[in-house]
């Protein structure tokens, strides 16, 4: 990537981890292999030329014994911290608002996928740099089951042509600040900022990702992460595990 590009990155981490099963830890902030996972997530992006400013944004009630723990980690790594708010997309409008004005590329992550390859983000910062709106995704490959209140199966789902969609996304500041104004005056509670920027007519690129690039939900994810974590060396030689050959055809 072109160092003249300059990248803001938010880093999520203010959701409540309702699912993670552990009392002890909300999940960017559990340990995998010696660190946390937010910190892992970070290096990804600090480490960078491209990136001018990371900003992790966390929950208000977190504040206070997130600076005690991490304080000079974030003091060492640059890093601007950000309170969030009641619900995702608010959280992610706070983190946008620390940002200096120089930065005119903006990629969202997930805080709780430690286990992101250098290949990766160099594709999608392209494309979103080249198109204004990208995102990293796999394609669905499992059969899918709507499943109705009572636990029996409604319909089987057609899969052609679904993609799970990943972190990071990468937005042309000036398309993620308009689709947030949009997102205001219309209210919602969007799930991620794809959603967001798709809701006032701008066209996102999909980047093949990889299923290592996973999301730490519950306790056995960590497992997984762990795992995935000694395989990146080699996926970052390899680049993603996509279902696209050098052509742009459907393999």
């Amino acid at each position: 990537m072109s160092d003249a590009l300059n990248v803001g990155v938010i880093l999520a981490a203010a959701g409540k981890s309702s699912r993670f099963e552990d009392a002890n830890y909300k999940k960017p902030f559990a340990p995998l292999a010696g660190r946390p996972v937010w910190l892992h997530a970070a290096e990804k992006f600090t480490d960078r030329s491209d990136v001018k400013q990371v900003v992790v944004v966390i929950a208000p009630e977190d504040r206070e014994a997130f600076v005690e723990k991490f304080g000079a980690s974030l003091a060492l790594m640059g890093i601007t911290l950000a309170e969030g708010g009641a619900h995702r997309a608010e959280s992610v409008r706070r983190g946008l608002e620390k940002l200096s004005p120089d930065i005119d590329l903006v990629a969202i992550h997930d805080a709780a996928r430690p286990c992101i390859a250098s290949v990766w983000i160099d594709r999608v910062f392209e494309a979103g740099a080249r198109t204004g709106a990208a995102i990293l995704a796999v394609p669905v490959v499992g059969t899918l089951k709507r499943v109705g209140a009572d636990t029996l199966i409604t319909e089987t789902v057609d899969r052609a042509g679904l993609w799970e969609a990943q972190t990071p996304q990468v937005f042309s500041r000036d398309v993620l600040t308009r689709a947030f104004a949009a997102a205001i005056a219309a209210g919602g509670e969007p799930t991620d900022e794809a959603q967001l920027v798709e809701a006032i007519g701008q066209r996102v690129t999909v980047v093949p990702g990889s299923p290592l690039n996973l999301k730490i939900t519950s306790r056995d994810d960590l497992r997984l992460a762990e795992l995935a974590l000694k395989a990146l060396p080699a996926a970052r030689l390899a680049g993603p595990v996509h279902p696209f050959a050098d052509d742009g055809m459907w393999r």
